[in-house]
């Protein structure tokens, strides 16, 4: 008989009346100890995250000690075991945040984790629920004093004229907010902070949290992101609309009546591009190429920003492959070959939302885009379906109504549920608060994203066959910034074996990086930017 799981025996022990099942289970069982199921370390420049996943949620408190600087954290309800002291192989020596871990069985059911830190961090810790192949996780994040500007990798060419990198809506207090806030890990002795996996109820703050111990670390970040998005609502859109007025976007994820019960698959696979989907495929970009990019009308050159988003990361890996291909990997690496593509631009520079392997809530996508005064936003991603013939690339934007599709709205919702998977601090005021103001969209917003993402499919279809001719509209969360034209690219279905296998070549990769450019470049033809209202 197969050895039952950790929660199937509790079940049985409760049921149990004899001391036959004790004996059986053990001394163990009876003091209900978590088993710790896998230790997980995600480093990045952004921010370093610990998990810890578990077969029930676990508590646990937490302080700072300085000289040298360290977090030491109490974990109640669990023995040392041997994935416990696995986290000491999955630090990495290139770590930004930590040195070592050491950890110990501190007292009987509590065991102790003291991260040895590279510099003064600001920590979250929180729970997530069981969700998709996880389990209960604690996550521990590592932050740092002082969030590191997205401006800082455009590589502004030396012919270009630079511009300060203060904001003009930032107050200037803030500066003198954030040198007070530097010093972040109090020194031993101060309040200990404390997480308890209980969720408790709405507005009632968790038992032996000590917030003013540990300031967020996002504060000053979402407020100058937040005093920039108000602005422009203020000030005026960068992309004022033409010819329709500026709507706020409502009802986005409505259902539409009597929608059809199509799924991605069902219908439509290897369907041909409709017919002025994009009418001027064919015609080459050879007078613009080497041209600067700017607006004729505002009588000046700039460079020209593409937000590249590589979907999923981290703890979200996005799509599965039937070889074992995850999605999060294949986005990254086309993402990195585009930005190298447009890089070598004249006027345009990339920007990515990730570098590497780590997951970035969508709304901090929308907020990193929005920083650099990004003039397009791009997130890359991988389709996958059930049924395994399912095949073709994809574009989509945001809708202002509905989904254009049952197709669309399911993939919507998909998409939208990496913030449950990858784990999204639902404590954090400040990406709450965000992601209220980030929830807004204008017809103008729209239309340019149309218009783009037709421009992408077009050379899309060059390369490979396209799922759907058209460009799709449902409520994407990572869509949402309500000035910058967004799309979102499905490269193919990872999901079908011949299109995994062509996604996972070099070569191929290339090639999608190349129609994307091309897509992109023909759109600024078009279109081309208009003058930004705040300096760089």
């Amino acid at each position: 008989m197969d050895k039952p799981n950790q929660a199937h025996r509790r079940r049985l022990l409760k049921q149990a009346l004899g001391g036959t099942l004790i004996m059986v289970l053990g001394p163990k069982e009876l003091a209900f100890g978590a088993q710790l199921l896998a230790v997980r370390v995600w480093p990045a420049a952004d921010y370093t995250r610990v998990t810890l996943e578990s077969d029930v949620p676990l508590n646990a408190t937490f302080f700072a000690v300085a000289n040298p600087t360290r977090l030491v954290i109490d974990i109640e309800g669990l023995e040392l075991s041997a994935q416990l002291r696995d986290i000491v192989s999955k630090v990495r020596a290139d770590d930004p945040y930590i040195a070592g871990v050491r950890v110990g069985q501190n007292r009987p059911k509590v065991a102790r984790l003291v991260l040895d830190l590279k510099q003064a961090i600001k920590p979250q810790v929180f729970g997530l629920p069981p969700v998709a192949a996880y389990q209960h996780r604690l996550v521990f994040d590592l932050y740092p004093t002082h969030a590191p500007d997205p401006r800082s990798g455009l590589q502004v060419p030396s012919n270009v004229p630079s511009a300060p990198t203060a904001t003009p809506n930032a107050p200037a207090a803030s500066n003198n907010a954030q040198a007070a806030s530097a010093s972040a890990l109090p020194a031993s002795g101060g309040s200990p902070g404390a997480f308890i996996s209980a969720q408790p109820a709405p507005g009632t703050p968790a038992p032996g949290v000590a917030r003013s111990a540990l300031p967020n670390p996002q504060s000053d970040q979402a407020a100058e992101a937040m005093n920039d998005a108000l602005g422009d609502f203020i000030g005026g859109l960068k992309r004022p609309p033409t010819g329709a007025q500026t709507s706020t976007q409502t009802g986005q994820d409505k259902a539409i009546a009597k929608a059809p019960a199509s799924r991605p698959g069902d219908k439509a696979i290897d369907k041909a591009p409709e017919k002025g989907a994009d009418r001027n495929a064919d015609k080459t970009l050879a007078d613009n190429d080497s041209a600067p990019l700017g607006n004729a009308k505002a009588g000046a050159q700039r460079l020209v920003i593409v937000a590249l988003d590589a979907g999923h990361g981290g703890e979200d890996p996005g799509a599965v492959g039937p070889s074992g291909l995850y999605e999060k990997d294949v986005v990254l690496k086309v993402a990195h070959k585009l930005r190298a593509l447009i890089n070598a631009q004249p006027g345009m520079r990339a920007m990515l939302t990730r570098e590497s392997d780590y997951f970035v809530p969508l709304h901090e996508r929308v907020i990193k885009a929005r920083r650099v005064q990004a003039d397009l936003f791009v997130s890359i991603h991988a389709d996958a379906f059930m049924n395994p013939q399912a095949r073709g690339a994809s574009v989509f934007a945001l809708s202002e109504t509905g989904a254009s599709s049952a197709a669309a709205r399911w993939m919507a919702q998909k998409e939208n549920s990496s913030d449950q998977v990858g784990g999204v601090n639902i404590k954090n005021k400040d990406a709450t608060v965000m992601r209220t103001l980030l929830d807004m969209s204008t017809t103008a917003q729209i239309k340019d994203s149309l218009k783009l993402g037709n421009a992408v499919l077009g050379h899309l279809g060059k390369i490979g066959k396209l799922h759907r001719g058209k460009v799709e509209q449902a409520g994407f969360a990572v869509l949402k910034a309500p000035d910058i034209p967004s799309i979102l690219v499905e490269t193919g279905f990872i999901s079908n074996p011949e299109e995994e296998s062509k996604l996972q070549d070099d070569d191929y990769q290339r090639e999608l990086a190349d129609a994307l450019l091309q897509g992109i470049q023909r759109y600024f033809a078009k279109n081309p930017p208009l003058a930004r209202n705040r300096a760089l």
